[in-house]
């Protein structure tokens, strides 16, 4: 009792310190430039091309005229009046700063919870399967603090917060959507799934993971540690219930009618849900803009021959759906680790990445620091994560700012950054693969002895 009291004033330490570390840069001379970095905000997520929309919503014309604002009118109403808003003697947009501020810490409590809740469903069976003695239960590491405090301590999150970028309020909606899965709480997971689909379009893969929480639960052995079983009476193995599914589907189509009638009011002097949905939708999948960016995908169309454009961007976008059913296959029986793998795939290939994107997957991933603790070439990403965080702007400088190069150098950073997220996600897979593999073959050994003493 000691120990968790401990452990628990040394996380809140640590939560307080890392509020204290942002406040701290929030007041550097001009945030140190982060907000106009592209590698931080994207035409999807720079605060400056929200606060351009608000402006013009402002001024009674659309938010989505000219080609500044692709956003939802929703963020746009609820983070608007804080770009306008100044405190004399203070930095500008210092509201906004806070805003984010709070919204990091609500994510990493968020995670916190996700992870005591992923850890307890498994470590219960595991009890329920002889595979965990009370004498190691002291062993077993708490990744959901262990996550929240990686979130919280993520350089890509704190440039993601102080450069003004809303990608954290796009990963809160995915936390809370995972967090109400995880829990049972239906209405919050549809709600958190749809706003985040509304957001970036993107989670809409996450509905596969998510209703496979609901009904499978948030974490379990594999099939096959059941098989080994049968000749024994265990009530471990859990059966895929459809209540929990359905409610979901129910709850998403209730709040999307919501968030589409709110978006209609919002619009509906500024061409409606269609114009919405071109701009926003439509910009998305059409890569119209083709500013640097981490990602690969801006290189690319920007050397493609138009004739072929279409083609390519069919080609780029089904990528990511040809991942879905795979994966959901194989990795049915741990919901939530799919679901990192998803945020991870759709961080590597969607149309403008950005840090903040690599912020939610590496805090996902220590949720499952016990299951991956044996993960290969952790210190080889470690290191390669690090060096493009280092290179990526000053190959940026000397392209944009000196003219020593060109932008080959700049994409040469955005290629070894795809690569090393693709490595980290085989491996993680891998490792959990290995991880199960490992718990069927410990089963079927104690089986093979407990048969031969008898």
């Amino acid at each position: 009792m000691e120990e968790k009291r401990g452990s628990s004033s040394g996380f809140w330490r640590w939560v307080i310190a890392s509020v204290l570390f942002r406040l701290i840069l929030v007041y550097f001379p001009k945030n140190l430039h982060l907000s106009s970095r592209p590698e931080v905000s994207t035409p999807l997520t720079s605060l400056r091309r929200l606060a351009e929309g608000y402006w013009l919503k402002q001024s009674s014309i659309s938010p989505y005229a000219g080609s500044m604002y692709h956003g939802s009118p929703l963020l746009l109403s609820i983070l608007g009046p804080l770009t306008a808003l100044r405190i004399e003697g203070h930095p500008d947009h210092l509201l906004c700063s806070l805003f984010f501020l709070l919204v990091d810490i609500i994510n990493a409590l968020l995670i916190r919870a996700t992870g005591r809740c992923i850890q307890d469903a498994y470590g219960r069976t595991l009890k329920s399967l002889d595979l965990v003695k009370p004498s190691e239960a002291s062993e077993i590491i708490l990744s959901g603090d262990l996550a929240a405090l990686v979130y919280l301590w993520n350089p890509f999150t704190i440039v993601a917060c102080i450069g003004l970028s809303t990608s954290p309020v796009e990963n809160m909606a995915i936390i809370v959507s995972l967090y109400g899965a995880c829990t049972g709480l239906v209405p919050l997971a549809a709600f958190g799934w749809v706003i985040a689909t509304h957001m970036s379009l993107y989670p809409a893969v996450l509905i596969v993971p998510v209703i496979l929480m609901l009904g499978y639960g948030p974490d379990a052995p594999p099939s096959k540690v059941f098989l080994q079983k049968k000749h024994e009476k265990s009530n471990a193995q859990v059966i895929f219930s459809w209540k929990q599914p359905v409610h979901f589907l129910f709850w998403s189509i209730m709040w999307g009618m919501h968030v589409l009638l709110l978006c209609g009011i919002s619009v509906r002097q500024y061409g409606g849900l269609w114009e919405m949905l071109r701009r926003t939708y439509g910009f998305i999948l059409t890569v119209e803009d083709l500013s640097p960016n981490i990602g690969v995908l801006w290189y690319f169309f920007a050397e493609v021959f138009d004739f072929f454009r279409s083609f390519f961007l069919i080609v780029f976008h089904m990528n990511i759906l040809f991942m879905v059913l795979p994966l959901a296959i194989r990795l049915k029986h741990r919901p939530a680790f799919l679901a990192f793998v998803y945020v991870a795939i759709v961080a590597i290939f969607k149309s403008y990445p950005s840090v903040g994107d690599s912020a939610l997957y590496l805090g996902l991933l220590a949720l499952f620091a016990n299951e991956l603790a044996d993960m290969k070439f952790s210190f080889f990403l470690f290191c390669g994560y690090i060096g493009v965080s280092l290179l990526s702007p000053v190959m940026h400088n000397l392209w944009i700012w000196r003219g020593t190069g060109n932008a080959n150098f700049y994409f040469g950073t955005a290629m070894a950054y795809a690569c090393f997220q693709i490595i980290l996600v085989v491996e993680s897979v891998s490792s959990m693969l290995d991880h199960d593999r490992m718990l069927v073959k410990f089963v079927a050994e104690r089986n093979h002895v407990a048969t031969n003493l008898r």
